[in-house]
């Protein structure tokens, strides 16, 4: 076997492989053999079928496979010994490569195109300034999701009398002979847009009547439909009034600020009065915006490490060739569509590989476990469970890492985050304390 490599020229070169008998024959041999032990040939004993046989009616297809195989296995060994940073995958050279005939060529040869990756400029030092943002946790905020604590462990009551807020249950019938007539409807007043309607309900108390036209109260047919019970076609073409008769009301009434509700977010025992439940409340405010702090940094080291590397060419053209290939859907006008993208993509992907070398970074599993486990932690509090036990978060985490996708963006996630902490304590990191309105402002 012999592998020729051309100079790089442009961050391309060509690799030509070529394979004689001694690369090939033994196997093909091998495979000729497990054929014809298993072939089964009407005239033949199994295991008995001519060897002579087996090679005219399978020898071709084994000598490609053969091939296949063998040239996969070549250039990726010569890849890795050459330590070659090679963008994609090796495609066959459009120009170069000869008609191959598998029935009276004993030699082949095979050229491929390769693309390396460009050594790229990502060496930070103290000279490069940036701002780490931290939010200040006003009172208000503390005092604000403490009210949202309130109103999410509140409960419902019964009301006398109809206000915006409320949720108003009833019987609703149109105003003909054999109208639509529905017994358990459900308004909230607050979602009525017409202004005249909705004050008609204001005040309303328990078998008190309204009339009012639904198409004229409401945003759209498919609210509607929901109130009425019908399909929307059919709500697009009602004109008549209706008449509802109030059967309950129902008033949210936020929970107090107690213990009991300090236990339902921190469990039994955790929380000695209303000062230590403010404290708490405010640092856990001050973590989710440290945490939002982090992702802003990560955000603009990124920016200044892409900035960097911005003058820094790819080869496009083989780049382009490999993105159709392997995405034989895509027409030229999605690809030109999407490609600029891709190449900031690839970028990105080459500094961080460049980077967890230069700054010794490694992701080991423990860190992936730990991230799968804050992942699930807060999807656990989006649904306003706080406090899940470990063994529960742990399970959620593991069946999550089973899926390839999702193991393969936080094993990204976790490489990112190292990188953004070890640049840390290379840049000069200047802290300023902003609101979070003018926080939220720089994402604009």
């Amino acid at each position: 076997m012999q592998i020729n490599h051309s100079e790089i020229k442009d961050l391309t070169s060509v690799i030509t492989l070529t394979l004689g008998p001694a690369d090939y024959e033994e196997a093909v041999n091998k495979q000729i053999r497990q054929i014809r032990q298993k072939a089964d040939i009407p005239g033949f004993r199994k295991g008995m079928v001519p060897a002579g046989l087996i090679r005219k009616m399978y020898g071709k297809s084994v000598l490609a496979d053969v091939l296949n195989n063998k040239i996969a296995e070549e250039l990726n060994k010569y890849i890795e010994e050459q330590k070659l940073h090679v963008l994609g995958e090796p495609l066959p050279n459009e120009e170069q490569n000869q008609k191959v005939d598998l029935e009276f060529d004993s030699t082949f040869t095979f050229v491929f195109d390769i693309a390396l990756a460009p050594e790229l400029d990502t060496k930070m030092t103290a000279k490069n300034k940036i701002t780490y943002y931290r939010v200040k946790v006003t009172d208000e905020m503390v005092s604000k999701q403490v009210s949202n604590y309130a109103d999410r462990y509140g409960s419902y009551l019964d009301a006398d009398d109809v206000q915006e807020n409320d949720i108003v249950r009833g019987v609703i019938r149109e105003d003909k002979e054999e109208g639509i007539t529905k017994e358990d409807a459900v308004i909230y007043p607050r979602y009525i847009k017409d202004a005249k309607i909705k004050k008609k309900f204001i005040g309303l108390k328990k078998e008190g009547n309204v009339t009012f036209n639904p198409m004229k109260a409401f945003e759209s047919e498919t609210e509607v439909a929901s109130l009425l019970g019908i399909d929307k076609d059919t709500a697009k073409q009602l004109t008549t009034d209706f008449t509802f008769t109030v059967t309950s009301i129902s008033r949210h009434q936020p929970a107090a600020i107690d213990g009991e509700l300090f236990a339902k977010i921190y469990g039994e025992n955790n929380v000695k009065d209303e000062a230590d439940f403010r404290q708490r409340v405010r640092q856990e405010i001050q973590d989710n915006m440290d945490q939002d702090s982090e992702y802003k940094f990560g955000l603009d080291v990124r920016e200044a490490l892409m900035k960097k590397v911005e003058k820094a060419e790819l080869p496009q053209e083989f780049l382009r060739r490999w993105v159709k290939t392997n995405n034989e859907k895509m027409t030229d006008e999605e690809i030109d569509k999407n490609f600029p993208q891709m190449i900031l993509e690839l970028k990105w992907q080459l500094v961080k590989d460049q980077l967890m070398k230069q700054l010794d970074i490694k992701v080991e599993k423990e860190d992936v476990d730990a991230y799968a486990k804050k992942v699930a932690r807060m999807q656990f509090m989006q649904y306003g469970l706080m406090h899940v036990e470990d063994q529960y978060l742990d399970n959620f985490a593991q069946e999550m890492l089973k899926k390839d996708d999702q193991l393969r963006g936080i094993v990204e996630r976790v490489a990112e985050e190292k990188i953004y902490a070890a640049e840390k304590k290379i840049m000069k990191v200047e802290e300023k304390e902003v609101s979070q309105e003018d926080f939220n402002k720089l994402f604009a």
